[in-house]
């Protein structure tokens, strides 16, 4: 069995040439949180090895975070400084590729005002929103990764010592992101193959619409037509390849703006920024959540829902079977990054402009007259389990199954 510290340079490498596939002379902005200092130093060191030209390094740290949403006045909640904006959109406009490391407490915000933190996040999300176009056009390679910190790690396994807790959850994640095999960079390519077909799959279908049913879900989701499914894989403004997530499982593309229609239910916890929402439940009309609830987290729910209008309507769908590694695991990771693959998702909030054919070069107003949500905020939350149903209608009328109990129900 290998070593932790085989399995984290592992982990490194694979960020560095899979996930991020820097290039010589690229620039790499890493932003993570202190506890991560072991795994960032191996990236670094990585990245110089494959030829970087800079990688900076932007810590963050959760108490400190805390700190600033309940400490702060109310007016300084609502700007964010412009040379962090600067930064993001000079680097993205260099072509610089972009490293978050997610490990949040999920229980950080517990007792923190839901209106302070949301009026700090719409804030946030509003002044990078040129950045964001780059990042949700991949314009630029970017990743996000995780890595254990001790209060993550306690409420995943909350058994044993706080170095035994940490120790398996690094070892839930190496499994996750496929260190533990052989060759992992061999791995992951087969792994990006197996996507690719099952998105080259639905796009072949070009269905009008989605039926998902299950507990508690009765929901119809229109696509736009030209919609694009989209796998694990990407590519930059320059051809470069790379991969936005590690873990992933999902295939996913966009609704249309104003065609969901019915009820859905989540199957699984929404960590958001160190809130649980649990149990929600949306009602749409026309697109628009006309009525929501959950039996925890239901204040953050609704910040969420009124940041804007857009953040009234969903972004993204993704089809993850539930007969999948991060699911067979059988682990609640409170992170969405792991817990969105391990389940079917939808967004709230912003849809990805690359998901439509010719989306990456539309100006707003063209992507609004074709059903294309816009919105600051994109937050997944998961709907997957054993028992959802999902039926595609084609342009015709032909009704194929797509999903049987949690997984494909066809394929090529």
């Amino acid at each position: 069995m290998r070593n932790h510290s085989e399995l984290l340079r592992r982990y490194a490498d694979v960020t560095v040439r899979v996930g991020l596939n820097i290039q010589p002379g690229q620039t790499l902005l890493i932003m993570a949180p202190v506890a991560g200092v072991e795994f960032v130093r191996e990236v670094v060191k990585q990245a110089y090895a494959v030829g970087a030209r800079h990688v900076y390094v932007d810590w963050e740290d959760e108490q400190v975070t805390k700190l600033n949403y309940q400490l702060e006045p109310e007016e300084a909640l609502k700007e964010f400084p412009a040379w962090r904006v600067q930064q993001r959109e000079q680097l993205a406009a260099q072509g610089a590729a972009f490293l978050t490391v997610y490990a949040g407490d999920p229980d950080l915000l517990r007792g923190v005002d839901p209106k302070r933190v949301g009026v700090a996040q719409k804030a946030r999300l509003t002044a990078l929103a040129k950045y964001r176009d780059y990042i949700q056009n991949m314009r630029v390679s970017w990743l996000i990764v995780s890595i254990p910190t001790q209060p993550w790690a306690a409420k995943v396994f909350p058994e044993g010592t706080q170095e035994e807790q940490v120790n398996r959850l690094w070892q839930a994640i190496f499994k996750a992101t496929r260190m533990d095999v052989e060759d992992p960079v061999t791995a992951w390519g087969n792994h990006l193959q197996t996507l690719r077909r099952q998105a080259d799959f639905l796009n072949g279908q070009r269905f009008k619409s989605l039926h998902y049913t299950g507990p508690g879900t009765d929901l119809w989701i229109e696509l736009p037509a030209g919609h694009i499914w989209i796998s694990a894989g990407s590519s930059n403004d320059q051809g470069t390849a790379f991969v936005p997530n590690m873990p992933t499982e999902e295939v996913f593309t966009l609704p249309h703006r104003e065609g969901v229609e019915g009820v859905v239910t989540s199957s699984m916890p929404l960590n958001h920024d160190g809130v649980l929402v649990e149990n929600l439940s949306l009602t749409f009309r026309a697109g628009r959540v006309v009525d929501f609830s959950a039996d925890s987290g239901y204040d953050t729910l609704k910040e969420i829902l009124d940041a804007d209008e857009g953040s009234h309507y969903l972004g993204e769908v993704a089809l993850v079977p539930h007969d999948s590694p991060i699911s067979n695991m059988k682990t609640l990771f409170y992170n969405t990054l792991f817990d969105e693959n391990a389940s079917c998702h939808l967004a709230i909030g912003s849809a990805y402009p690359v998901c439509l054919e010719g989306g990456a070069q539309m100006s707003r107003e063209e992507l609004n007259q074709r059903g294309v949500n816009h919105s600051v905020m994109h937050v997944d939350f998961m709907i997957g389990s054993g028992q959802l149903n999902i039926a595609g209608e084609t342009h015709d009328g032909t009704v194929i199954s797509v999903f049987r109990n949690g997984n494909w129900a066809t394929q090529d």
